[in-house]
């Protein structure tokens, strides 16, 4: 099976192309198929965001597209930045959207710091059908950053299973306790059963 994935980010493409791998799935990126698309995320939720580029690029290619919304939803901030996180500020990198997240936290106890990341993940096939899931990962905003692997707001988003921020994690284990790790196994597994039935 052939999927495109409605994303520009190497990075996002590097944890979808690891969760793929046991499956006979082929992952392209945009780039790959020649495609250039900046769809206009204007949904309220992860979901519908996902959905807005998963049909944009399922529309330009008639191939069966991939696409994941994901942010971060800090407590302190009444769920913000959430389906803003990558406008946050309008920052222009993700170490000035950190900064400026630990700004907006300066007094906030570290007793309500909590947080969680949130991953949605929405496939739409030639055939009109669709897959859609949801995984999340519970957390702490640290008061500075720490690591240098990820990306985003893995600096400062402090998992207690390994006591380290995802930036301080291997790929391996950050997919085993992530957001976009927990939606992407709940995918695979319907992904795995389509692929059965296709076979049949």
């Amino acid at each position: 099976m052939k999927l495109i994935l409605a994303s520009r980010n190497e990075n996002k493409l590097c944890e979808f192309r690891a969760m793929f791998a046991p499956l006979n799935v082929t992952l392209y990126s945009q780039q790959d198929v020649g495609l250039s698309l900046d769809v206009d995320e204007t949904g309220t939720t992860f979901e519908e965001n996902a959905l807005l580029k998963a049909a944009a690029v399922l529309k330009a290619t008639g191939v069966a597209a991939i696409a994941d919304d994901s942010g971060l939803m800090v407590d302190a901030l009444g769920g913000a930045p959430g389906v803003y996180s990558h406008r946050f500020g309008n920052q222009p990198d993700d170490a000035a959207r950190c900064r400026y997240l630990l700004e907006q936290m300066r007094d906030v106890p570290d007793a309500v710091r909590t947080a969680k990341f949130v991953s949605a993940i929405v496939c739409l096939f030639p055939d009109g059908q669709r897959i859609a899931v949801r995984g999340e990962c519970s957390g702490t905003i640290l008061r500075e950053m720490h690591g240098s692997n990820g990306f985003g707001y893995d600096p400062v988003f402090y998992v207690s299973e390994f006591g380290k921020t995802f930036a301080e994690l291997t790929m391996e284990e950050k997919n085993a306790i992530s957001h976009r790790g927990k939606a992407l196994r709940a995918f695979y597994a319907q992904l795995e059963e389509r692929l059965k039935n296709d076979d049949k």
